[in-house]
């Protein structure tokens, strides 16, 4: 797989499996536009740790949610290199809770960030793209969203939401030679599952096939795939990397 010359942008990639996905891109040659709300200081030192090892990188502040900061975090890639070849929707939050307990505005917030954002961003860039004839969108999902997942309903609709705004704009796009597709995640190592207690892990692991929860590194993988030539031929698909936790 060979990005070189390619311009990335990936949202919420400061951290976890954005920034697997960042590494990744750039050591493939492509050029990444790192996009962050508000972890500033890691975005800064992942630039800086990406352009000491030759590559070529820029982070900037958007709230993908808000229409109007997604279209500046597109225009700054497009202002900067000229265009956009591939657009990664990672950003995402989660509210858990059981909906008798879960508030409105944590329901709101959830499917602002993770489906309107990703709406938003796919808006602007495919703008761009479409002018190029060319371009590779691939949205972060979720494996909940074709199982379900209980406490977690706001979360749970806003992937499967992302899942059939993939498949809907596969079918828009696809005559411009744009693709899109999904992955969708299973159980990963990040900072949030490493403070959970390793009886909950090990029930976990006991779930999957493979035994094990994945790395960022195995999310990174498959995206550099779907944005890389060898994808050329899919789209409107979401591949699962979950350790074989869902299979259909």
């Amino acid at each position: 797989m060979d990005l070189t010359g390619k311009i990335a942008i990936v949202t919420g990639g400061a951290t976890g499996i954005g920034k697997g996905i960042v590494e990744k891109l750039s050591s493939l040659g492509a050029t990444v536009v790192i996009n962050y709300n508000s972890s500033i200081d890691a975005s800064k030192k992942l630039v800086d740790e990406l352009r000491s090892k030759g590559g070529v990188a820029e982070c900037i502040q958007a709230n993908v949610s808000k229409f109007d900061e997604a279209q500046n975090l597109v225009n700054f890639a497009v202002e900067k290199f000229g265009r956009v070849d591939i657009l990664v929707n990672n950003a995402g939050i989660t509210k858990d809770n059981l909906i008798m307990r879960m508030d409105e505005n944590d329901f709101d917030q959830v499917i602002e960030v993770n489906l309107k954002g990703t709406w938003n961003m796919a808006k602007h860039a495919s703008k761009v793209m479409m002018k190029q004839r060319s371009g590779k969108i691939i949205n972060i999902a979720s494996v909940v969203a074709l199982m379900g997942n209980a406490g977690q309903s706001n979360y749970v609709a806003s992937k499967a939401g992302v899942i059939g705004l993939t498949k809907s704009l596969a079918r828009e796009l696809s005559k411009r030679n744009i693709t899109v597709n999904a992955v969708a995640p299973g159980f990963i190592k990040t900072k949030m599952t490493d403070v959970l207690d390793e009886k909950i892990v090990e029930q976990i692991a006991n779930n999957i096939p493979l035994a094990r929860m994945g790395e960022a590194s195995d999310i990174a993988n498959a995206v550099a795939f779907l944005a890389s030539d060898l994808s050329d031929y899919i789209t409107g698909q979401v591949l699962n990397v979950d350790g074989g936790l869902v299979m259909y």
